[in-house]
This record gives C-alpha cells, structure tokens and sequence, in this order.
C-alpha cells in the first residue's frame, strides 16, 4: 500500500465533492461575493429569458399595449417605492428631460413594441431579433464617426446578420402572413428604439440616477401606454382580465423586473462587466427552448444553428469593441 498515493486520493475526492459543493445553491449564503454574484447572474439569464414566454401568454388575453402598460405601471410603482425609501432624492429641472426621453425610447417603444411583435411571431424568434441590439449600436456608432471598423467588428455584424438569415430561411412561406410581416417589423424597430436609449443613455448617466429614474420612466410610459390604449378603444376592463392574464403579469413584474433587475444589479457590481453581459447569449436560448416546451414553437436545425451563429456573431462584435477600448 503507498500511503501518499491514498492521501492523494482521498484529496482528490474531497476536492470533488468541494467543487460540486460549490454548484448547490441552498448554501448561496454562506459562499463569497463571487458565487452570490454568479448566482445573480444565473437567475437574471433564466427570469429575463422567461419573459419572451410570459409576454406571449399575457398578449393572448389582452392588447400588446395594455400589458406592456400595466406591467410597467406596476414594475415602475416597486421600484419607486424602493428608492423612495431608500432616500434617492427627485429629478430636478432639466434631469426630467432625460427621463422623459428614455422613458419614450426605452419604454414606450422598446418594450411595447417588442411586447406588441411576439403577437404575431414566436416568444423565441422576438428573444433572437431582441439579442442583435448590439449590432445596431456599432452601425450608429460607425454612421456618427469617420473612425474605421475593426475588422473582427465588421466580421462579427455580418455572422450576426447571417445566422437571422438562416434562421429565416425556414420562415420564408411565414412573410405572405402581413401579421407576420409586422411583428417582424416592431420587434426589429424595438431593438432600433433600444440602441438609441443606450446610447442617449451612457451620454446622459452622469448627470442623474439611472436606477432611480427607471422606475419613473416605466410609471410615466406605464400611463401613456394605457391612455393611448383607451384612446385607440383596445383596452379591456381590469376587472374583466382573466386571471391568466394576470399571472403573466404578475410573474413579468416579479420574476422580470423586481427580482432579475435587483439580481443585475448586484452581478454588474461584483463582477466584469464582459462576465455580467453573458445573460444577453443566454436570454434567447432560455426563451426558444421554453417556446418549444410550453407553446410548441418549431425548433428546427435552421433555427438551433442560426441561433448559435447570430449570439456567436454579437459576441465577436462586443468582445472587439471591449478591446477597442
């Protein structure tokens, strides 16, 4: 017998049984910041992936608009509650301006219009064309400038733009259908609205609280939303929401926005920021597979590989402009 081989042994065992420890997350709090933070992460990957399927439950039961409006009207009442107790002090003066033009791009577009696509196309294909964003920024960025691209960012746009295509290929028949034709076209004009309220947003950051006008922002495009549709005679009585609708709600404004938001949070803060934006290649994986599960959306080979080649595609164009930096 060779003792020290045994101890090795035994250390290796132990070592195992420490590592898959680690993956156990009923012992979250008794680990490190980083494991929390990474736990963060996992969470905020799954809720904000499974909220492309909730959407498309909740647009089953009431117009696109009313949702996106009494979702955000509710996300935005918890999270002004939460800073207000917090003592996050008003917006003053000018600081309005800003909010009221995020709240329009971010908000009453973006999301309402992405809210308002996946009505007409599946939960999965929105959480693909909703993860290109970052292409758009670089073409604005490149449009603004006369600086010259990077070749790994020009080769990432045209593998991102490639992989839809071949995730359309098998759509191809689906465009005869104009309500296919136009959730295609909110869910990209969504993604456009996205990029400028990015981009407006890392202009203007310095100058007020982003986390606390968030909920301002989501509570004035909360109440427009429903205006408008009462106004367009779209809307249905509350009290006549079924209680399915609800649900969808419910988990949209809890898992969604509450609890994935605060999760955000604390990942962007103790981790890199290339670590924390992960959650932006898995959100359409969560949000095909489970269109796959619950709705019985197609999940053929054209779209797993096209998928793949267009989160692959944004990666390049991030990790390049990273660099860049």
């Amino acid at each position: 017998m060779n003792p020290e081989a045994d101890h090795r042994s035994e250390k290796s065992k132990d070592g195992g049984a420490h590592y898959f420890a680690k993956l156990n997350p009923l012992t979250i709090r008794q680990r490190g910041t980083k494991s929390k933070a990474l736990f963060a992460l996992a969470l905020v990957c799954f809720f904000w992936g499974t909220t492309w399927v909730a959407s498309k439950e909740a647009v089953k039961f009431m117009h696109p608009l009313q949702m996106a409006g009494i979702r955000q009207l509710l996300g935005g009442l918890c999270y002004l509650g939460f800073f207000l107790f917090k003592g996050a002090r008003w917006p003053r003066g000018k600081e309005w301006i800003t909010i009221l033009v995020l709240s329009f791009l971010n908000f009453m577009l973006s999301n309402a219009l992405s809210t308002w696509g996946i009505k007409y196309i599946s939960a999965g294909l929105g959480a693909i064309i909703g993860a290109i964003f970052p292409l758009w920024l670089v073409i604005i960025g490149l449009a603004g400038t006369s600086t010259k691209a990077n070749p790994k960012t020009v080769f990432g746009l045209l593998l991102g733009f490639s992989g839809i295509c071949v995730i359309f290929y098998e759509h191809l028949h689906d465009f005869l259908d104009p309500r296919f034709r136009l959730g295609i076209f909110l869910s990209l004009a969504s993604t456009w609205s996205w990029a400028f309220g990015t981009l407006y947003t890392k202009k203007q950051a310095v100058n007020f609280n982003p986390y606390f006008s968030l909920g301002l922002q989501m509570i004035i495009s909360g109440l427009l939303l429903n205006m408008i549709s009462s106004v367009a005679g779209t809307s249905l009585p509350v009290e006549s929401l079924p209680w399915q609708g609800w649900a969808a709600i419910a988990y949209l404004v809890i898992f969604g926005s509450v609890i994935s938001f605060i999760a955000y949070l604390y990942a962007l803060q103790n981790l890199s920021t290339e670590q924390a934006s992960l959650y932006a290649y898995i959100n359409p994986v969560v949000a095909v597979l489970l269109g796959w599960m619950i709705f019985e959306e197609k999940l053929t080979a054209f779209i797993i590989t096209g998928t793949l080649i267009t989160l692959y595609g944004v990666f390049l164009v991030n990790r390049s402009i990273t660099r860049s930096r």
